[in-house]
C-alpha cells in the first residue's frame, strides 16, 4: 500500500526534482528527495538515473530486507554454537568446472590498483597514478553525507568525460587529467546501509541501489564511448544468495538502459567470514557479470571478531599482530586464488594502508620495507594484482608484479596444492593484548569518527590510511575485550572503568596531537560519546556506520 507524503516531503520534491521527472515515475507522488539546493544536484539526479533507481527500488527492495533479516538468522546460529561450513547443498557448483564470461580488454591486466573516496582532487591523482585501476569508493572512504554522495557522482561523469579539473585554494595548483588515466571502477555501499535522503513510496532507499543506479544511468553511455564499461567492486556480501541479488539487478538495469547483457562486471569483496566458505558459489551468481575477488582483508578481519564477538575462544590480539601470515588468513587469501582461478576470474589481494613518511627517512624506510614483504607474498601466491591507497606506493607494488608476472595476470597458477578445511578458516591467530594496543584502538576509533562525522570517510592517522572497516576492527576488538574480561599482557583486566580512563586519556593526547583550533571546531564530545557507548553496549552494533549515520546531515 502507497502511503502519501506530508505536505513538507511534498513540497521538497518540488524544490528538488523537476516536475517532468515527477511526472515520469509511476504511480506519481511517490518520490521524496532532499530538498537542499546542491550544486550541480540536477546533473547526478537526472530523469534517467531517477527512473532507474525507482524501477530497482520497487523490484528489490523487499528482497534486500529479507536478506538483512536472513543476516541476523544467521548470527543467532552462530551465537547458539553452529560454525560456519562448506555447504552441502552447493556441493555441485563447487565440483562441477564451470567458469565466469571472459573479461572486457581493461580488465585483463589489473596489477596494481588504487582505491580511494570520491572527492575531486583525489579522482585525479587516482586516475593519473602509474596504476591499472581506480576505485572510486562510496563505501567505506566515504563519509556519506548527502553533499559527499551528490559530488561524488558529478566527479565521476567529470572524469569519465574529461572536464574534471581542481584548484587547491591554499596552494594555487591546478589539478587535471593525464592523458592516459586509470581504468575507473566504483564500489556501491554495501546492501546493509540506507540513504536516507531519498524515499519512494515512502520507504527510505538502499544506498547501493542509489550508488548503482545514478552512476549506471548517467554514465554508461559515455563509458562506451570511452571504449570501457560499468565496472564495479562489491562490499560485504555473506553469502551467495546476496550476490544472486545483485545479478538480478544487473540484469533488469542493463535491460531497462538497452545495455547488452555481461556489460556490467563486478569484482567481489570477499570481507566477511561467512562468504571465504562461498566464495565459488558467488562467482557462479554473477558468472556473466564477474570479474574476481578480492581478499578484503580489514573487514574480513572486523567479520571475524564481529560473526563470534560471543565466543571466549576467538580473541584476537592486537591489531598490528594480525597480519596477513597468520594461518586463518594465509587459508583465506590462498583459497581465494584457487578458487578464482579455476574459474578464469582474477584474485586481487589486499590493501596496503601505509603512506610515505615525508620527515622521517627512517620511519618511512621501514614502512616501505613492509609494503615490498606483503607485495612481494601477495604475488608469489599467486594473485593477479593487488590494493594500495596512496600513489607514493605505485612503485613499489608495480615493481613487485613485474618481478613476478609472466604476462598481464598469473590466472595459469591454479594452486591445486591448496587444501582448505573450515578448521583452517576459524582457527584464530595466538597473540598478546597490551596496554599499547587498547590505547591504539581508542585513539584511531575516536580519531577516525570524529572525522567521518566531519565528512571525510578516509583519514591518514598515525601514517596509515584508516577507514571505516579499520575503525571498525578498533570498536569490534574493544567490545570483544570488555565482554570476555580479556586481560593486558600485564595481567591487567580490561574493564569499563579502564576503558574510561583511557578513553579520557587518549582523547587528551590526540588534542595534543592536531590543531587547537581542530580540537575546539571538532565533533571529538560526540564522536566520543558515541564511541564509548558502542563499546559498552549489552549489544553489538552491526556497524558503526549505522548509528552514526543518523548523525550526519
Amino acid at each position: 500500500m502507497l502511503r502519501p507524503m506530508n505536505t513538507q516531503l511534498q513540497s521538497a520534491v518540488h524544490a528538488a526534482v523537476p516536475r517532468a521527472v515527477i511526472d515520469a515515475l509511476a504511480p506519481p507522488s511517490t518520490l521524496d528527495i532532499d530538498r537542499r539546493p546542491l550544486e550541480r544536484r540536477a546533473e547526478a539526479l537526472t530523469p534517467a538515473a531517477l527512473q532507474l533507481l525507482t524501477s530497482l527500488h520497487r523490484r528489490f527492495n523487499g528482497r534486500r530486507l529479507e536478506l538483512l533479516a536472513a543476516r541476523q538468522r544467521r548470527q543467532a546460529e552462530l551465537d547458539d554454537g553452529r560454525l560456519p561450513e562448506f555447504a552441502a547443498t552447493t556441493a555441485p557448483i563447487r565440483a562441477s568446472g564451470w567458469r565466469i564470461a571472459p573479461v572486457p580488454g581493461d580488465l585483463i591486466d589489473r596489477r596494481v590498483e588504487i582505491t580511494g573516496p570520491v572527492d575531486r582532487k583525489m579522482i585525479i591523482n587516482a586516475l593519473n597514478a602509474p596504476v591499472r585501476a581506480f576505485m572510486a569508493d562510496f563505501e567505506d572512504s566515504c563519509s556519506p553525507t548527502w553533499e559527499n554522495l551528490i559530488q561524488g557522482q558529478v566527479n565521476l561523469s567529470d572524469a569519465i568525460r574529461r572536464r574534471i579539473s581542481y584548484t587547491d585554494a591554499a596552494s594555487g595548483r591546478s589539478y587535471r587529467l593525464n592523458p592516459k588515466t586509470a581504468t575507473l571502477m566504483v564500489r556501491p555501499r554495501g546492501w546493509h546501509l540506507p540513504e536516507k535522503h531519498v524515499r519512494i513510496d515512502g520507504e527510505v532507499v538502499s544506498g547501493a541501489l542509489f550508488d548503482f543506479a545514478l552512476y549506471l544511468a548517467n554514465n554508461h553511455e559515455a563509458l562506451a564511448r570511452n571504449g570501457t564499461g560499468p565496472y564495479f567492486y562489491l562490499a560485504k556480501l555473506e553469502n551467495h544468495l546476496e550476490a544472486r541479488l545483485w545479478n538480478d539487478v544487473f540484469l533488469v538495469a542493463q535491460d531497462e538502459l538497452g545495455i547488452p547483457r555481461g556489460t556490467i562486471k563486478a569484482t567481489v569483496l570477499i570481507e566477511t567470514i561467512l562468504a571465504a566458505f562461498e566464495m565459488d558459489e558467488i562467482l557462479f551468481e554473477l558468472r556473466e557479470h564477474a570479474a574476481g575477488l578480492n581478499c578484503g582483508r580489514w573487514d574480513y578481519i572486523f567479520s571475524f571478531i564481529k560473526k563470534f564477538r560471543n565466543r571466549r575462544d576467538a580473541l584476537l590480539p592486537d591489531r598490528s599482530a594480525v597480519t596477513m601470515d597468520r594461518p586463518f588468513l594465509k587459508a583465506y587469501t590462498e583459497l581465494l586464488i584457487r578458487t578464482c582461478h579455476r574459474r578464469g576470474a582474477h584474485a586481487m589481494g589486499g590493501m596496503a594502508a601505509q603512506i610515505p613518511i615525508r620527515n622521517d627517512a627512517r620511519a618511512n624506510e621501514a614502512a616501505m620495507t613492509k609494503v615490498r614483504a606483503d607485495k612481494l607474498r601477495e604475488a608469489r601466491a599467486g594473485h593477479d594484482g593487488t590494493w594500495i591507497a596512496h600513489p607514493g606506493l605505485a612503485g613499489i607494488a608495480n615493481e613487485v608484479f613485474e618481478g613476478v608476472l609472466a604476462g598481464p595476470n598469473q590466472l595459469h597458477v591454479l594452486r591445486e596444492d591448496v587444501r582448505v578445511a573450515p578448521a583452517d578458516l576459524l582457527r584464530p591467530p595466538e597473540g598478546a593484548i597490551t596496554e599499547q594496543g587498547l590505547r591504539h584502538n581508542i585513539r584511531v576509533g575516536v580519531h577516525y569518527i570524529e572525522s567521518w562525522l566531519g565528512g571525510a570517510g578516509c583519514v591518514p592517522i598515525y601514517h596509515l590510511m584508516e577507514d571505516a572497516a579499520t575503525a571498525e576492527i578498533c570498536r569490534a576488538q574493544l567490545w570483544q575485550w570488555l565482554r570476555h574480561e580479556a586481560c593486558t599482557a600485564d595481567g591487567k583486566p580490561i574493564t569499563p572503568d579502564r576503558f574510561d580512563r583511557c578513553l579520557g586519556e587518549e582523547i587528551e593526547r590526540i588534542h595534543g596531537e592536531i590543531s587547537s583550533a581542530r580540537a575546539l571546531a571538532g565533533m571529538f564530545p560526540t564522536a566520543a560519546r558515541l564511541f564509548a557507548g558502542m563499546v559498552k553496549s549489552e549489544t553489538f552494533d552491526e556497524f558503526l556506520t549505522l548509528p552514526a549515520y543518523e548523525l550526519l546531515g
